[in-house]
């Protein structure tokens, strides 16, 4: 059975009477079936309405597809009573009224600056967007289809709903033509600047939608996808972004108009710091590197380096730019290790020394409990979780008896 789709005469009544003509389980779900509703199921890019049967939650309306009777699904096993009385969440449903509307008004304001028709339209407690059938919209004429939105916004003009037929639909200027082949169409119409087909919940008068900000524009292949907000949601997108930006005033001790220009010197400043910086660590790690080489220990005519680092000291950057300085001296070997929350360790020669350093490798990576490592005979590298120094210097021992055994 088809249940009344009461909410497309009324969009503000939350309140009413049904009877309960089906009930549904469905792994462990239970729906029912009306014989009449208010509720809103999941359509044409707009949510679902919420609210209680009988002081029992509902949590989801949906179509369903065999049929198109509406399921209200229900926050409990069983509902005994025929007989019931439902109630619907205002603040979600209006929220819906809002945006959807909103949405007829800037896809016909894109048409009118731009020529841009919406191709596509979804709406989520989260977002709000259409897509554009353009690839690229200047700024400008964002703009003007903002202002333009919102201008109907502000002359508060009546919205109409009336049902037609197919044929009397082709006769007027509808945005839109919906691909249906027979039925009553039912048409959204803004007072002498949109008509579209539509089956969604919409407020009386323009007015209602309070105000529309375009927040975001992302290319999508050939489309363009317009993020914007109406209402209730523009407002707190507006407190959020205020927020911010009197924050940031307040940090940077600058006027709101020059807050980008302090952000960017910022930027800039920070970027030439670790520039600085880096060649900083750099120069220090080649002096670490020249004391290392004056301590290390001589087997045959090779210089062999160990050293461990914890991870506060080096990270695996720097242990990298640091075995590249040892190696740049003739007959040096540096077998080197990080520990921490995650463990490393970096063997590597000079062109002219003996050792195999990923024979090394191997055997030293056991003894951290992992396998992930490779490299040539040059270098080679490998890590493990997180283990102490203690750890780490008994891989590099066994490493060290290994390349000895090598050299010899």
């Amino acid at each position: 059975m088809i249940s009344k789709r009461l909410y497309y005469q009324n969009a503000y009544n939350i309140r009413f009477e049904a009877t309960i003509v089906e009930r549904v389980r469905d792994e462990g779900q239970t729906a029912v079936v009306l014989d009449q509703t208010y509720f809103y199921p999941t359509s044409g890019g707009q949510p679902f309405d919420i609210g209680t049967i009988n002081n029992i939650p509902v949590t989801n309306v949906s179509i369903r597809e065999k049929d198109e009777a509406i399921l209200h699904w229900l926050d409990t096993r069983e509902l005994w009573d025929d007989k019931i009385s439902a109630h619907i969440n205002w603040t979600r449903r209006f929220d819906h009224m809002q945006q959807h509307t909103g949405q007829h008004i800037l896809s016909q304001s894109f048409i009118q600056v731009a020529q841009a028709e919406t191709v596509g339209f979804h709406l989520s407690d989260n977002s709000l967007t259409i897509d554009l059938h353009t690839a690229q919209l200047s700024p400008t004429q964002v703009e003007e289809a903002e202002y333009l939105a919102n201008q109907i916004i502000w002359q508060n003009r009546p919205i109409h709903i009336r049902s037609v037929s197919l044929e009397e639909a082709k006769k007027l200027s509808l945005r839109k033509l919906p691909p249906v082949r027979q039925g009553k169409l039912r048409l959204i119409e803004i007072e002498k600047f949109d008509l579209t087909a539509c089956g969604g919940t919409h407020v009386s008068h323009t007015g209602e939608v309070g105000m529309i900000k375009v927040v975001k524009l992302e290319r999508q292949n050939n489309q363009l996808r317009v993020e914007f907000a109406c209402g209730k949601r523009a407002l707190q997108d507006y407190r959020l972004k205020n927020g911010i930006v009197n924050q940031l005033t307040n940090e940077l001790t600058t006027g709101i108009e020059d807050v980008v220009p302090s952000v960017l010197r910022a930027k800039e400043e920070n970027k030439e710091n670790r520039r600085q910086l880096k060649k900083q660590q750099e120069q220090l790690l080649f002096f670490e590197a020249a004391e290392m080489l004056k301590n290390s220990k001589m087997v045959g005519q090779t210089a062999v380096i160990t050293r461990v680092f914890s991870d506060n000291e080096c990270d695996p950057g720097q242990l990298r730019i640091l075995g590249s300085h040892l190696t740049q001296n003739s007959q040096v070997v540096a077998l080197l290790g990080l520990a921490g929350e995650k463990s490393q360790l970096l063997f590597c020669r000079a062109k002219d020394a003996p050792g195999e350093m990923n024979q090394l490798l191997k055997p030293a990576l056991q003894i951290l409990g992992s396998a992930a490592g490779g490299g040539s005979p040059i270098m080679a590298q490998g890590g493990g979780p997180a283990t102490d120094k203690e750890r780490v210097e008994q891989a590099i021992e066994k490493a060290e008896r290994l390349l000895v055994g090598q050299i010899r």
